[in-house]
């Protein structure tokens, strides 16, 4: 028989941090939305509500004067501030994102420097594993760390960096051993205020505008050698124990953009009316919002069924982690595509939210790995036998 024991279970705890989350998201978050879209600049309103409220990086432990929230709860306030606002749910997610590998395997020196400035929201960290040449094949990266007496000298180039600016702290990986391959990647601590980073200028995007994205450029950086996270050649093992646990925050993410679209419709097509009724009276439309609804559910369930995973350890995680991701983001991109279809062309324009909407679930099929990548994933965790159940 099942041990419902494993399962997850949201506490009455979980649900006061939703209502907290949203009743934050609602009056301070969602009214900076479509500007920060419009202008494509950081809402940094929102940005002080979520620091407030301790929301913007709710994952950090207590013993580093944070919340410590624990894998559910930070799924939760990604999801309530991306049912608000996409690009700023990318500040507790990405927080989270950049400070994971020191976490999972940095010093106890490194986590107590760089962890309570995240935590009291006077820092916040990214991620750089992505390169112009190496995206979904991040082994193949060119970004270098030569020893250099008692530190590295850093060169290369990382793309695609959330935050890349904003960010005062930066987990960079780069290779330390050009023969080894993924044995031969390390992590590094990179800080904004070291001489040699520079930064690219902001990328023309789809969605997710008011989160900048640039490149980040390293020019003979020198590291000492104890910001390296973990031990020479373990970096590319920590990108990926790190993204097994944050693609459930992709996936909470594209929950909540969902949501949001979902709550829009709904209202919409209820005070719309057409031919002397209620749009909602067709059963058309009644349909296509049931199947809404079903697959968002859906893809709520497997998140959390994932963000339990993670919290726990599980062996499992790296299956339900891809399948979180690629689940609920292929379900976002759906749903926010219908919802602009119930607003017909009202939807198409920019005085209608569900269009941003569908604009921002788009990236969520892309980043933290393709779900392409994630069905290559999954298929080989199928393969080797792994439990899934």
């Amino acid at each position: 028989m099942t041990d419902f024991t494993d399962l997850y279970t949201p506490t009455e705890e979980h649900r006061a941090f939703r209502a907290a989350v949203r009743e934050v998201c609602e009056a301070k978050v969602a009214p900076n939305a479509a500007e920060a879209d419009e202008t494509g600049e950081f809402p940094k309103a929102s940005y002080e509500a979520l620091r407030a409220a301790d929301f913007h990086a709710p994952h950090i432990p207590e013993e580093y004067d944070g919340v410590g929230a624990d894998a559910l709860a930070t799924v939760i306030v990604i999801e309530e501030v991306a049912r608000a606002c996409a690009a700023s749910s990318l500040i507790p997610a990405v927080n989270k994102l950049g400070t994971l590998p020191i976490i999972l395997a940095g010093s106890a020196e490194l986590r107590q420097k760089y962890l309570p400035p995240v935590a009291s929201g006077d820092a916040m960290f990214s991620y750089c594993l992505s390169e112009p040449e190496a995206g979904s094949d991040a082994v193949s990266m060119t970004t270098r760390a030569v020893a250099d007496g008692d530190g590295y000298l850093l060169n290369g180039v990382k793309r695609w960096i959330t935050n890349a600016g904003l960010s005062d702290f930066y987990t960079v990986f780069a290779v330390t051993d050009p023969g080894a391959r993924s044995k031969g990647i390390s992590a590094f601590v990179v800080e904004k205020a070291d001489d040699g980073v520079s930064f690219g200028a902001p990328e023309k995007k789809l969605g997710i505008k008011g989160s900048p994205t640039r490149e980040v450029y390293f020019d003979n950086v020198r590291i000492p050698a104890d910001r390296m996270i973990g031990a020479p050649g373990t970096g590319f093992g920590t990108a990926m124990r790190t993204l097994d646990h944050t693609r459930v925050t992709i996936a909470a993410q594209a929950v909540g953009i969902a949501q949001g679209a979902l709550d829009y419709a709904l209202g919409y097509v209820q005070e719309r009316k057409q031919f002397g009724k209620a749009i909602a009276e067709f059963q058309g439309l009644q349909f296509m919002l049931a199947d809404m609804g079903m697959k968002l559910e859906a893809a709520r369930q497997l998140t959390y069924a994932a963000a339990a995973k993670s919290q726990r350890g599980d062996a499992d995680l790296t299956y339900f982690g891809a399948a979180a991701k690629c689940f609920a983001s292929d379900v976002a991109m759906e749903i926010t595509t219908d919802a602009v279809q119930l607003l017909g062309g009202y939807g198409y324009t920019r005085d209608y939210p569900v269009e941003r909407m569908m604009r921002d679930a788009k990236i969520t099929q892309i980043y933290e790995g393709t779900n392409q990548v994630q069905r290559i994933v999954m298929a080989r965790q199928l393969l080797a036998g792994l439990p899934t159940n």
